[in-house]
């Protein structure tokens, strides 16, 4: 009897039960602490998924990020950009956007929750690895005014045959810019504007935008951060800058697992069809609005390409092999 029971433990240590592997699992929220807003994003065959830090305005001076091979084991590493090498600025440090371009690697983020008069907006900063350290590469801010009455926060970078272009803005109104070449400015359009106003149905914040089979999906998050109704709309367009015809809402809270899902990003698997989707929710009981926690669940399409509605769940996502 004793040889079987311990037989059993070892079949359960190593996954394998009936004939079966037990798949593992990432768990929600995938990593400790309070984290919000996360960018995902796949440099070579590792995730890394850059938050902000969920703290009272004062106290968020400082970005950690985390990275995983497998979606399931995160490492963090701490304090990757902070105040101290970003001179103009003193607070909120807000939802960073990431990127590799040649061999650097920036992140754009927001800062001072920035307001008319005020020294703010969205910078940039570079470093030489993915965990940073990260330095303003400007001195000053990219986007500090309001323009089409955008608060210049909430930024999303996307590249198309080699131009970038930035959607960002909350307030209720988001605009898109396109970025000169090393990022220290904008370039006009063909019409003289470096503003176009791209706001769809609903829109509050937390833009996000990706292509798939010839359609461009534009994301964002409606509702108030600090509530347990804050979710993710989307919207299709057949060009970058629109118009954006509004589907409808695919993350939302469940009473059943946790409230206030929202501010996320999106990654594709490459070479397969599996997408998933990086948010933040408010455990249930949680009444402090800066308790939010980073999760991960599935986003599947339907058979007309539209997503489907996704289902925040505690298991999360099994783990993941690149090849």
């Amino acid at each position: 009897m004793n040889r079987m029971i311990g037989i059993l433990l070892c079949m359960l240590a190593v996954g394998h039960v009936g004939g079966q592997e037990k798949k593992e699992m990432s768990g929600n929220p995938i990593f400790e602490g309070w984290y919000a807003d996360p960018h995902a994003v796949i440099y070579g065959e590792t995730c890394w998924v850059y938050p902000t830090y969920s703290a009272p305005y004062e106290e968020q001076t400082f970005m950690d990020c985390f990275s995983s091979d497998d979606l399931v084991h995160w490492t963090k590493h701490s304090h990757i950009l902070d105040t101290a090498s970003v001179k103009w600025a003193k607070k909120c440090l807000w939802a960073p956007a990431a990127l590799k371009k040649g061999d650097r690697y920036y992140l754009f983020f927001g800062a001072n929750d920035v307001h008319e008069g005020e020294i703010g907006g969205i910078g940039v900063a570079v470093a030489e690895c993915p965990e940073g350290p990260y330095t303003d590469l400007l001195g000053k801010p990219l986007i500090n005014e309001i323009v089409n009455g955008a608060q210049p926060i909430d930024q999303f970078v996307y590249e198309e045959d080699g131009q970038y272009y930035m959607y960002y803005g909350g307030w209720g109104h988001c605009n898109v810019v396109k970025l000169k070449d090393d990022f220290s400015g904008l370039l006009p359009f063909e019409d003289g504007t470096f503003y176009k106003e791209i706001t769809p149905e609903g829109y509050v914040e937390g833009s996000f935008l990706f292509k798939k089979d010839g359609k461009y999906y534009f994301m964002w998050s409606e509702g108030g951060w600090g509530g347990p109704d804050y979710c993710v709309a989307y919207a299709i367009a057949d060009s970058p800058f629109g118009p954006f015809r509004r589907i409808g809402k695919i993350l939302e809270q469940d009473a059943s697992v946790a409230t206030g899902a929202g501010h996320h990003s999106v990654i594709h698997l490459p070479n397969t069809d599996r997408w998933y989707i990086f948010y933040h929710r408010r455990p249930l009981g949680e009444t402090d609005g800066n308790h939010r926690a980073t999760c991960i669940d599935r986003m599947e399409f339907d058979e007309r390409g539209l997503i489907r509605p996704v289902k925040i769940t505690f298991e999360g996502v099994q783990a993941i092999k690149w090849k």
